[in-house]
């Protein structure tokens, strides 16, 4: 029987088979202490390998990076966590200018095996500088690798995969994931960085995922397929480098192609996916392009504004059908809404305070 685990528990079981068998593996970050341990999946780690290798940090973000940064310059591998990419952003010098750019300033004799985690996405009414998703930003720099992903068992084999790579990877975890269980294997086992999966098959349209957004995506795909339609999902997992075969193949398959991202529509991710696809594979392209993501405007802290702005199932039903032409009694009421949802949480299960 296979066994389950919630999302933040295979992070914590990568961290940990990664620490076990390399020496040179340290995690630091503010909070990877406490008691509620970066959602739980930090829980353990120091109890287990000392506060010399799982270590907390002060609110020096900046600072903080160049000394991991430092660290990997001289054989150690840090698995660093900032717990919102809003902290994050105090460190983008160090980031981009340094981690980003030393393999190739130093002509491939010196690289930074550094994984930086960050998280992203809604929560408790957070608001403008607390629930920020700018996975664009990361995506865009040369010299990063950016991975989300969606599934526990991503999640553990990406980590690893991640942990064990020799240049700066940005990991980020969207916050209302880690309660999310599914499938695990045991040990070690990698799941390589650029591979996108086709974890749903389907004809009539290609929907590209990011992270949270693919199970909005499924469950949109569950209630389209009871009216005959067939959706074809792709999770992209890391937005660089970009699987460009695994969407280019579905889409010529389908013919038509929505992406659903997390970020802001303007200059996001779901723009790169949509000009490839204009230069690659535009004559098996039966309707326009459609992205979905986030208005271009600050992420509101009100419920009311909460359930407007951020896309769901409904939304991606919606678009389906339009683009589509679907019509008639068949697909009426086939959108959901989802207003008796707990105040900017996915479930009731899923508690803070983070």
């Amino acid at each position: 029987m296979q066994r389950e685990l919630k999302f933040y528990e295979a992070l914590n079981e990568a961290v940990d088979l990664s620490m076990a068998q390399d020496p040179a593996v340290y995690v630091m970050g503010l909070g990877v202490p406490d008691p509620k341990g970066i959602f739980g999946s930090t829980l353990g780690l120091q109890r287990k390998y000392g506060e010399e290798r799982v270590m907390d940090m002060p609110a020096s973000e900046n600072g903080m990076t160049g000394v991991a940064i430092g660290s990997a310059l001289v054989g150690m591998r840090p698995v660093m966590t900032h717990q919102r990419l809003d902290f994050a952003l105090l460190s983008l010098e160090q980031i981009v200018n340094q981690a980003a750019n030393w393999y190739y300033m130093f002509g491939g004799k010196k690289s930074i095996p550094l994984v930086i985690r960050m998280i992203i996405g809604r929560g408790w009414g957070q608001g403008p500088q607390h629930s920020q998703s700018l996975q664009a930003w990361f995506a865009h720099v040369p010299g990063l690798k950016v991975v989300m992903p969606a599934v526990p068992r991503d999640a553990k084999g990406l980590l690893i995969a991640s942990i064990r790579d020799n240049n700066p990877v940005i990991f980020l975890e969207h916050r209302w994931l880690y309660n999310v269980s599914g499938p695990v294997p045991e040990g070690m086992y990698e799941v390589p960085l650029g591979k996108a999966a086709a974890v749903r098959e389907g004809t009539d349209i290609t929907i590209v995922a990011v992270s949270y957004m693919t199970l909005e995506v499924m469950e949109a795909a569950d209630i389209l397929a009871r009216a005959g339609v067939g959706v074809e999902v792709i999770d992209m997992r890391t937005l660089r480098p970009l699987d460009e075969d695994t969407i280019l193949e579905s889409v010529k398959k389908t013919g038509h192609l929505l992406i659903a991202d997390l970020g802001h529509v303007t200059g996001g991710i779901g723009a790169e996916v949509a000009a490839i696809v204009a230069e690659k594979a535009f004559g098996d392209l039966k309707s326009p392009v459609r992205r979905i993501g986030l208005p271009d405007c600050p992420t509101p802290t009100s419920h009311g504004l909460a359930r407007f702005y951020y896309p769901g199932t409904s939304r991606i039903i919606t678009s389906i059908k339009d683009m589509l032409g679907l019509k008639g009694a068949r697909y009426d009421g086939l959108e959901l809404h989802k207003d008796d949802i707990p105040h900017d949480v996915p479930d009731k299960q899923f508690t803070g305070p983070f």
